[in-house]
């Protein structure tokens, strides 16, 4: 489950206050008019519904890949280098001062909405919107797999899932590649970020997150055991009347190590994340959290995985090991440990129908990167092969730490592939050479109450410090 990211919003900003172009004089003014646009695009969408921002994300990934052409033309042009074949003569005539509200920030004073940042460099502005492009991607993948999750409709095909899975694995593996190119370029900065939003660590961070979410589907496609707990708490479903669901056989042991491999990259990021510093320095607890959960849902899946290649083995003792290990990487206590009521499992239960609601409504759902869509499934194997155990095999179940200590290396599935920065065609460019036809003068919508304000109010009888607990991750609004 991707994570669900928040977009920045930016005040607007006028091109030619800073610059000047004497070979294409049209270029500050075209760069404003797109930037412009982009503003209130991103402020639009802050403003929708939890429900309606999915469908509007074509149109910010729409109006970025119209805007990022220009301001790469003005970047190649303060440093000399030609654009489609074209020398671009461009001048910095006064410190630009440009202003972004990040949103992997942490927040300095609690009860405080974090305020803009004031950037003096045009290539903070590059890094902003590029990583704004990766977060879209994400949240793109995020709207496309949505439909695997709702139990309220008909069963999706087999052919249907392959297709949305392909479809949210190219978003990841954009977002992974744009995040690559932000870190990249982050390298060779001579200040300090002003924020860890488009810190070096924080992209790098970002591009291995999105490439451990991308490997988790390529396991994902071939995974029948998601589906079938899913198809079993579906109301709509009426195959179990006539047919028992169909579990092909899975390359376990290679899904295992794929979930490895992820669960190495969530670590890294989730080190690289931590290294940010404190205070303004530090990113948020919400991505944090999730960066953990994901690592720990990774590893139990390997280890359910692990479990499943015993138990086509016939050793089903080992296999019940596997699934106590996935548990305890998940720190869920398995049912047999207490007997009676217990105050742990009553939680769980109320945590997986507040999950199952969140997912019918199609807004902040997935936070827990997985964790109890993974538990069900191993507490569903266990039940199934503990009765087996018990009346047929009676095998001896290992202790898990023996078999957590023989886990072997993680694969890799994917490959970042280099990103391709838009640039602007040679027909583009030969229009900007006429002298602009109207002022540098866009300023799209008046600034809204909502961005203007930054006091966010605590919750009545909210402890001191614990506001966080209150807030919705998708419209950063109390519920």
């Amino acid at each position: 489950m991707p994570f669900q990211f928040i977009l920045p919003t930016t005040k607007p900003f006028h091109f030619s206050s800073s610059i000047a172009c004497e070979s294409h004089p049209s270029l500050a003014v075209t760069a404003s008019t797109h930037r412009g646009v982009l503003s209130d695009s991103l402020k639009k969408h802050k403003r929708l519904p939890a429900s309606s921002q999915a469908p509007n994300l074509p149109s910010v990934i729409s109006n970025l890949n119209n805007y990022l052409p220009c301001l790469l033309a003005i970047d190649a042009g303060l440093s000399n280098k030609p654009v489609s074949g074209e020398r671009i003569t461009v001048i910095l005539t006064s410190t630009p001062t440009i202003q972004w509200r990040p949103t992997l920030s942490d927040y300095a004073i609690p009860g405080k909405q974090i305020s803009r940042v004031k950037m003096h460099s045009l290539e903070y502005e590059l890094l902003f919107a590029l990583s704004t492009l990766g977060y879209t991607n994400t949240l793109l993948a995020r709207y496309t797999l949505h439909p695997l999750y709702v139990t309220s409709g008909a069963p999706l095909t087999m052919q249907e899932r392959t297709k949305i899975i392909t479809t949210a694995t190219k978003y990841l593996l954009d977002a992974a590649s744009v995040h690559d190119y932000v870190a990249r370029r982050a390298e060779g900065l001579a200040t300090t970020p002003p924020c860890p939003d488009i810190s070096q660590s924080t992209a790098r961070a970002m591009s291995s997150l999105a490439l451990a979410e991308a490997t988790l589907l390529a396991v994902l496609k071939d995974d029948p055991y998601p589906a079938v707990v899913a198809q079993d708490r579906n109301e709509n479903d009426r195959e179990w009347m006539y047919k028992a669901p169909e579990i092909p056989k899975v390359r376990a042991h290679l899904f295992a190590r794929l979930c490895l491999a992820a669960a190495d990259h969530a670590a890294q990021a989730s080190s690289l994340c931590r290294s940010t510093g404190k205070g303004s320095s530090k990113l948020n607890e919400g991505l944090l959290r999730y960066l953990e959960d994901f690592r720990k849902t990774s590893r139990a899946k390997a280890c359910r995985f692990f479990g499943i290649d015993a138990e086509l083995s016939g050793q089903t003792g080992n296999a019940l090991g596997w699934l106590r290990c996935g548990l305890q990487e998940l720190g869920i206590e398995p049912k047999e440990t207490k007997k009676g009521l217990s105050l742990s499992r009553m939680k769980k239960d109320w945590a997986e129908k507040r999950e199952d609601k969140k997912i019918e409504r199609g807004t902040n759902w997935g936070t827990d990167a997985g964790k109890l869509e993974e538990t069900r499934v191993i507490e569903m194997l266990d039940a199934k092969w503990t009765k087996v155990n018990d009346t047929m095999l009676t095998q001896a179940i290992p202790d898990p730490g023996t078999l957590l200590a023989s886990l072997p290396s993680g694969r890799d599935m994917h490959t970042i592939k280099p990103y391709q920065p838009p640039e602007m065609s040679r027909e583009t460019l030969e229009g900007m050479r006429a002298p602009p036809d109207r002022p540098d003068d866009y300023l799209g919508e008046e600034e809204s109450s909502d961005e203007e304000s930054t006091a966010v109010p605590t919750p009545v009888g909210a402890f001191p410090g614990t506001h966080e607990e209150y807030r919705s991750e998708s419209t950063r609004s109390y519920y």
